[in-house]
């Protein structure tokens, strides 16, 4: 840990106590974990505090964390079978973080003091997930509040307008969870006897993505081809 990353971690330690606790720094920031109740509170500490000044959040997104550490795509423990791991259904059961499906994650930025922190909320409920929004203490976090509730299905309490904002109105589901399929739930189409669009169950052919390719050279001749 860099000097200027170990004094702000003192900062934050000194002012916020056993509301956060520390992970390993990553991608050269400084990584905070903080429950949802104590969400608030903290955020408001992190930006009007002097010797911290987060000022900015210029990021807000949601993790799904569903089969984590078990993905085959995992580069040390999947296999050598090639395309059959992403085809193959993974295990049963649900992967978590620190006992958490869902995780918000906020990047905070200080200009004065020209420092970056990365807050991690874990997301207590995996069937409701939600969380205080954040939009009183930096009003960016709007339109990406609106964007985790989009595709995570993660609920924002006392946002000031929570609805999509990437979907259509009608859209069913949230498309950047894990268990999400694919291809969707509905297709859409403009009908023109009804003059509107109109939504029907997704009727699609399994197809495998795999090209054939045929090489033509000793290595695939037939013995009665090569005499």
């Amino acid at each position: 840990m860099s000097a200027v990353h170990a004094e702000l971690t003192q900062a934050i330690q000194d002012r916020l106590g056993d509301r956060v606790s520390f992970v390993e720094t990553a991608f050269d920031c400084p990584t905070v974990v903080v429950q949802a109740e104590d969400l608030i509170n903290v955020c408001r500490t992190l930006r009007d505090d002097e010797a911290l000044a987060f000022d900015q959040l210029i990021d807000l997104c949601g993790v799904d964390y569903l089969h984590y550490g078990r993905c085959e795509w995992e580069g040390e423990a999947a296999t050598e079978h090639g395309f059959s791991r992403a085809v193959e259904t993974v295990e049963e059961g649900v992967g978590n973080w620190r006992g958490s499906r869902f995780v918000v994650v906020i990047h905070l930025l200080s200009v004065a003091r020209n420092h970056r922190l990365r807050v991690k909320v874990p997301v207590a409920d995996d069937e409701f997930p939600r969380v205080p929004t954040v939009t009183e203490i930096w009003n960016s976090a709007n339109w990406y509040e609106r964007e985790a509730f989009d595709l995570f299905g993660i609920v924002f309490e006392g946002h000031p307008d929570l609805r999509r904002i990437l979907t259509d109105y009608g859209f069913i589901g949230h498309p950047f969870r894990k268990d999400f399929p694919l291809e969707g739930y509905v297709e859409m189409r403009y009908d023109p006897d009804k003059g509107r669009v109109v939504y029907e169950p997704v009727k699609l052919e399994r197809r495998i993505l795999v090209p054939k390719v045929i090489r033509h050279d000793h290595r695939y001749l037939q013995p009665q081809e090569e005499s």
